[in-house]
């Protein structure tokens, strides 16, 4: 390559470098709200949030840069999961996971427009979580 093409070259990619940065840093942000029924430090929620971590990071969602996850823990408390359910749905998520009825009850109770993914549930036709009844 010659000196002067090169040099055409690094002035091209000098003036389309802070575009690209520019269109890359304005991709919206996602969130995700998970409301979880159990506490914070349980072995297996550790277990379950990592996992769920990585299964974002492999679709190409890097949590904290374009997805941000708002966690909520109920401690088993039916209180507490209401309160938080309102808090997930105050930051108006992009979806929400809840993990187990105890957790997809209070977030059906107060909203049915964000969507909502849900673990651990036996039967959600049967307890009325059908969302064609709404």
């Amino acid at each position: 390559m010659r000196r002067r093409d090169f040099i055409k070259v690094m002035a091209a990619l000098g003036v389309a470098w802070p575009l690209v940065a520019h269109a890359q840093q304005s991709e919206r942000v996602r969130r995700i709200g998970v409301l979880l029924n159990i506490t914070a430090d349980d072995p297996q929620s550790q277990i379950r949030l990592a996992a769920f971590a990585q299964g974002l990071q492999q679709l190409g969602w890097n949590i904290g840069q374009n997805v941000l996850v708002d966690y909520r823990w109920g401690r088993g408390d039916a209180e507490a999961m209401r309160k938080h359910a309102a808090e997930l749905v105050a930051l108006t998520p992009d979806v929400i996971l809840a993990h187990s009825s105890a957790a997809l009850a209070p977030l059906l109770q107060v909203t049915r427009t964000v969507p909502i993914v849900f673990t651990i549930v036996a039967d959600p036709v049967g307890a009325g979580y059908d969302p064609k009844r709404t």
